[in-house]
């Protein structure tokens, strides 16, 4: 039975929130600890990609001497930083994402203007029944922080509104068949605070994505809206609404991480919208013994699409120090 079947069947949302907060960095950690035991094994090293990464730095602040070693790809969390920080940064590379996608395909601009006036006059469906709405819409610009995803995104704005393109959009918003994805993503920022829908509200000191002659795409962001717009996280929608009030405990401890032995690298994307590269940087120097690398030439899914290249460079760098 998986997370989102059990908190589903438990009995209303207070249980359900409660059930939820298990399912962070923190327990996730302490699930891996519970499995290392079990199996005997004295240390062993992790690799975390996007928010493994944040499993892998709790692990070096909580259970450091369990590691050999501790590897990040697409970017290292932030210390001490809040939520409202965090989406600060994101939408701001949303920004630059978005005139680089549109300095490409020019001719998007007049036809994302039209699928967002179309949509805001009729009623479209997507294949689940969902309401395609424009704000729902906009959100395919999470698409532009991959590889591909420019050119990915422009084939949906290409064929506009037609079964295939609808089939596409559906298949590139995975909130739905990964609820937790919505409910618990700003819960990987709260490091001892409440997110409060932080991107939601944030959102107002960026009014470009509100701009309709822009036709910018919001990115890795979260909003109580689509509580309602998708049906399959309509069961959370009170859960949600709790855990956004939550007082998250610490993830991270300072000195613990300034006195870090293990010898861990990570691989940081300057212009990654999901994990802020200058955070990244700001975490790098108060951890002892983690070695960043800068590689301006991939994205967020590079250890997928160039994994040899990436991993090569951060095992020479381990090998190096011992």
């Amino acid at each position: 039975e998986d997370v989102t079947h059990r908190a589903g069947r438990l009995d209303g949302p207070d249980a359900q929130a409660r059930y939820l907060t298990h399912f962070r960095a923190d327990a996730i950690v302490r699930d891996c600890e519970f499995v290392r035991k079990a199996l005997r094994i004295e240390k062993w090293t992790v690799l975390g990609q996007s928010f493994g990464g944040f499993c892998a730095l709790h692990y070096l602040s909580a259970c450091g001497g369990s590691l050999n070693e501790a590897i990040f790809t697409g970017g290292v969390p932030p210390i001490g930083r809040s939520p409202d920080d965090v989406y600060r940064m994101t939408y701001a590379r949303m920004l630059d994402r978005n005139a680089a996608y549109f300095d490409r395909y020019p001719e998007d601009v007049d036809r994302v203007r039209r699928i967002r006036a179309q949509l805001k006059s009729e009623t479209i469906r997507l294949p689940s029944g969902d309401r395609l709405t424009p704000r729902r819409y906009q959100m395919l610009g999470l698409m532009l922080g991959m590889s591909t995803g420019a050119e990915e995104l422009h084939y949906l704005v290409e064929r506009g509104l037609d079964h295939w393109a609808l089939r596409g959009i559906e298949n590139a918003q995975k909130w739905d068949t990964n609820p937790l994805y919505h409910v618990l993503h700003e819960s990987s920022y709260a490091d001892g605070h409440p997110t409060r829908w932080s991107a939601h509200r944030l959102r107002a000191e960026y009014p470009q994505f509100d701009d309709e002659d822009l036709a910018y795409f919001t990115g890795e962001h979260v909003y109580p809206w689509q509580l309602t717009e998708w049906q399959q996280l309509e069961p959370f929608a009170e859960a949600a609404e709790i855990l956004a009030e939550h007082d998250w405990p610490t993830l991270y401890d300072p000195d613990r991480l300034k006195h870090n032995t293990v010898p861990s690298v990570a691989a940081v994307y300057p212009t990654d919208p999901y994990v802020e590269a200058q955070y990244s940087e700001e975490t790098a120097a108060a951890v002892s013994n983690l070695h960043l690398f800068t590689m301006p030439d991939h994205d967020h899914d590079a250890l997928r699409v160039d994994g040899v290249v990436v991993l090569d460079r951060l095992f020479e760098s381990l090998d190096q120090g011992r």
